[in-house]
């Protein structure tokens, strides 16, 4: 299997033509076309992710293992 990641232009007429490498051998594949629009990209669907300001941490807490879980470990 080969992958291969390329951005193409798609004109008026929707017609999409792909040169493959030399070492694609002939006959029948299974292509996969995978439509991403560079419009949105990941970064910008990031940033619509509801978030929620809870405030600064207290300045005692402790992380640490054993006072998650205290002598039983769990």
């Amino acid at each position: 299997m080969k992958t291969i990641e390329t951005t193409a232009v798609i004109g008026p007429d929707r017609l999409l033509t792909v040169q493959l490498p030399a070492d694609v051998t002939l006959g029948p594949h299974n292509i996969l076309v995978v439509v991403d629009d560079l419009v949105q990209t990941r970064a910008s669907r990031l940033d619509d992710f509801p978030t929620i300001d809870v405030g600064p941490w207290p300045s005692t807490i402790s992380l640490r293992r054993e006072d998650l879980y205290g002598e039983s470990g769990r």
